[in-house]
């Protein structure tokens, strides 16, 4: 009888470790989703200080990825690089503040529309530019920053080349560097994004942003072509948005400016 119970409490053990292995490799094998994003567009993605990533896209990333039951991993990279990274299929998704635009469409799939955008134009106080309509005055020939591949970059450098306007542009990795180059004085405006404009113009003392729109337009979630998740993530979005989880994560970034 002893012996059978040694027997038995060496099975026991053995099936306990067995089951705790098992237990410990399907947490470690628990799947990934990758977030490609450029972590300097407060308040949708910025760097928090505690060195994490914080923002409306970080949370609703996050909130994606618990419906699915993966895992969210965050990529920071530069702005123009995102793109890239989802249509490699590197990232199963893309979120930086991204609208939906033809040349984007070429390249990567997109979610249904999650948030609005407006582009906003920050000058100097005082400057001479009043309005969004003195950048396409005749003969105006102001000097104008944007980040690089963002829909104000696009947008402005469309209509120069079209003979919309005589001013220039110029591109720069983030929009902090735009920004900067204001300050200072060697560039005339920025076109950006209005919540990033908020916080920028609150940071850098003598800085204002127009009362007029450069451009409305909504934000979406970038996507794989033909991506293995695609559908599954599109799925929670439209769940996501319609439950009112994104609504409360976008208040609780903006309602209060």
């Amino acid at each position: 009888m002893k012996k059978l119970s040694k027997v038995l409490a060496v099975v026991l053990a053995a099936m306990f470790v067995v089951a705790c292995f098992a237990g410990c490799s399907s947490k470690e094998s628990k799947k990934t989703i990758t977030l490609a994003t450029s972590a300097d567009f407060p308040p949708y993605e910025s760097i928090g200080d505690n060195g994490d990533y914080v923002g409306i896209d970080i949370d609703f990333a996050q909130a994606i990825a618990d419906k699915l039951g993966y895992e969210l991993k965050v990529e920071n990279m530069d702005f123009d690089s995102v793109i890239t990274s989802v249509a490699s299929g590197k990232s199963q998704m893309g979120m930086a503040g991204l609208t939906i635009t033809e040349e984007r469409l070429q390249n990567v799939d997109f979610s249904s529309a999650y948030a609005n955008g407006i582009q906003a134009v920050i000058v100097k106080e005082g400057s001479p530019i009043k309005s969004v309509d003195d950048l396409y005055a005749p003969g105006a020939s102001y000097k104008v920053g944007a980040q690089i591949s963002t829909t104000g970059d696009i947008y402005f450098s469309a209509d120069i080349k079209d003979g919309k306007t005589t001013c220039t542009i110029e591109e720069y990795a983030t929009g902090a560097e735009a920004i900067s180059s204001l300050s200072t004085g060697k560039i005339d405006a920025v076109i950006i994004d209005n919540e990033p404009a908020k916080s920028f113009v609150a940071a850098n003392d003598g800085l204002t942003i127009l009362d007029s729109q450069f451009a409305n337009e909504s934000y979406a979630v970038a996507l794989p072509k033909n991506g293995e998740l695609n559908e599954e993530i599109k799925k929670a979005i439209d769940e996501l948005i319609s439950d009112g989880t994104v609504q409360k994560i976008v208040d609780k970034y903006i309602s209060a400016k």
